[in-house]
């Protein structure tokens, strides 16, 4: 399993960790900073998901018109992860 450090750009948290198996599954996600209630709520629905699927479906998610959002930086993570991995 590896583990990422992701810094978010434009949202309230500062800092999102996760993890990745070798198969391609999500664990782990903490974000620190950011809605005590939302996203740790996130990082229980995605535990053990595709990680692919996931940026998918959080990908363009925003807050408060930012253009983004804790959900939507996830999927960014998720991204420069999962192509770090090919590279």
């Amino acid at each position: 399993m590896e583990s990422y450090i992701f810094k978010p750009q434009r949202v309230c948290s500062k800092q999102i960790t996760f993890s990745l198996d070798d198969e391609g599954h999500l664990h782990d996600v903490n974000f620190v900073g950011g809605c005590p209630g939302n996203l740790p709520a996130i990082g229980r629905l995605v535990e053990g998901k595709d990680a692919a699927e996931i940026a998918n479906i959080l990908r363009g998610n925003q807050c408060g018109g930012r253009g983004t959002s804790c959900a939507d930086q996830l999927a960014v993570a998720l991204d420069e992860a999962l192509k770090s991995r090919t590279a």
